[in-house]
Formats: structure tokens, C-alpha cells, sequence
């Protein structure tokens, strides 16, 4: 049975909002997805519009506590292609890619941020801070609305230590490290093992052991779906494919879509 706090914390990282966004026809694309994605009890991560394979949508979501496996991507792609084609956010033919964030991923709302405190990071500036938009750093914490970022590229009459206001973020993502690898192993064991222990298939844990957090797990490995959903589509509609993103993640373009 879940446990009410459990539920409640959900709904708040369900309502809790995105403060990195994309411009363009990317986001036309997210206000039609996001309150779908919401309403199924998943959280939009990111929209990505590339030119691959003529134009591919890519549609980075997961559940609150971080996990996304195959079958949500198939239970998403099948939501939201009807609805895409009604709303018709992009005037030509594209296919629908439906991935889970990975592990080198996109941080994109405050509990990203507070979710990954020492860990590397690339961060890239919609408006310039301090005459620059590319950082790179070991994430320090969030303090108000901007992140404190130590770092690692500094020349020698800078400052270590900045602070990046949040929404004047185009792109923040982590970087991939023998650190985050074996932290995301770790999460995704005891995730499986809670689930296991759900399911009455392992004893649960003693009294005095302590319960992992579910907002601060993170997703085990992501599924890779070996093909596509063979769904028959209507004339004169878009194509849509279902993939689940590979590892690591793929590079973000804050640019793609103007």
C-alpha cells in the first residue's frame, strides 16, 4: 500500500515547475505535451527538435522519483501521438521520440539542482553572467533562485565561485563521471530492491533501517527498445517512432527550434 507522504510527494514534484525551457517551436511542442505527460504522472524533462531522419521530436520524460522504463515510453507515445496530430504544433512530417533523461542528464527545476549538489556539471547561459555563458563546475547548492557553481575552467584573475540565476539557464547538464555512474548503480539497486520487497518477494527491511528517499532516487540504466511500435497511422499524418534514448545522452542545441 503507498504510504500517503509518499503520494503527497509526488504530487509535488508532479506540479513543480520546469525553470530551464526551450524557446521556439520546442515549446509549442512542450505546452502540448507537458499537461499530458502531468496528467499520466510523469514530468517533462526536456523537448529536443533535431533534423535527423528529416525532423525527429525527442521527448525526455520520467516518473517523480526519477524512473522510466520501456513501458512508459510506449504508454506516453501512445497518449501523446493523437493528440500531437490534432494540436499540430509543427507544420511538417516528424518523427516522435519518447526517452528517459539517462544518466548524464538534463537538470532542469530546482530539485535537479538540489538533487545533484557535488557533482560536475555544464551550464550554458541564455544571457551572458559576467561576460560569458559556458561554466563548468562541481555543483555547490542552490541558494534563492541561482545555483552556486565551483569552477573548474576558471583563468587566473577569475572567481571559483559564481552564482547562475536558474531561469537565465538555456542548458545545464551533468557530466559524466566515475562518480555519477556508480551513484545511479547504487540508486537503481535499491530501487529494484524496494520494489522486490513491495512485492513481498524480499523481507521488507528491520525497523530501525532507514527508507530510501524516493525523490531522491534517481533512474537505473535506461531501456533501450529495439524497434519501433507498429501502429497503423491514418493518411496524410505525421510518423511517429518510439525509441527509448541509449547512454550516454546526446548534446542539446538551446538554439534548435527558433
Amino acid at each position: 500500500m503507498t504510504e500517503p507522504t509518499a503520494v503527497s510527494e509526488d504530487l509535488d514534484l508532479l506540479a513543480e515547475p520546469r525553470l530551464v525551457v526551450e524557446p521556439g517551436v520546442a515549446a509549442r511542442v512542450s505546452a502540448v505535451a507537458g499537461p499530458v505527460l502531468q496528467g499520466m504522472g510523469y514530468r517533462l524533462v526536456r523537448i529536443k527538435i533535431s533534423g535527423e531522419a528529416g525532423c525527429t521530436v525527442q521527448i525526455m520524460a520520467e516518473r517523480p522519483d526519477g524512473t522510466m522504463q520501456i513501458e512508459d515510453c510506449e504508454a506516453i507515445s501512445r497518449a501523446l501521438s493523437p493528440v500531437l496530430d490534432v494540436a499540430d504544433p509543427i507544420e511538417r512530417a516528424y518523427r516522435l521520440e519518447i526517452s528517459s533523461p539517462g544518466i548524464d542528464r538534463p537538470l532542469v527545476r530546482r530539485s535537479d539542482f538540489e538533487r545533484y549538489v557535488g557533482h560536475l556539471v555544464k551550464i550554458e547561459m541564455a544571457l551572458a553572467h559576467q561576460g560569458r555563458k559556458r561554466f563548468r563546475g562541481t555543483l555547490q547548492g542552490v541558494e534563492g533562485d541561482a545555483v552556486r557553481l565551483h569552477r573548474d575552467d576558471i583563468r587566473a584573475d577569475e572567481d571559483a565561485d559564481v552564482l547562475l540565476v536558474m531561469e537565465d539557464i538555456a542548458d545545464a547538464r551533468l557530466v559524466l563521471t566515475d562518480e555519477l555512474i556508480a551513484e545511479s548503480m547504487r540508486r537503481g539497486k535499491a530501487a529494484e530492491r524496494e520494489l522486490r520487497q513491495n512485492l513481498g518477494l524480499e523481507p521488507p527491511p528491520p525497523p530501525h533501517a532507514k527508507k530510501s528517499d524516493p525523490a531522491k532516487s534517481n533512474k537505473p540504466k535506461p531501456k533501450t527498445l529495439s524497434k519501433p511500435l507498429k501502429k497503423p497511422l491514418p493518411k496524410n499524418t505525421k510518423k511517429h517512432r518510439l525509441a527509448a534514448q541509449g547512454l550516454p545522452g546526446g548534446e542539446f542545441d538551446p538554439t534548435e527550434g527558433d
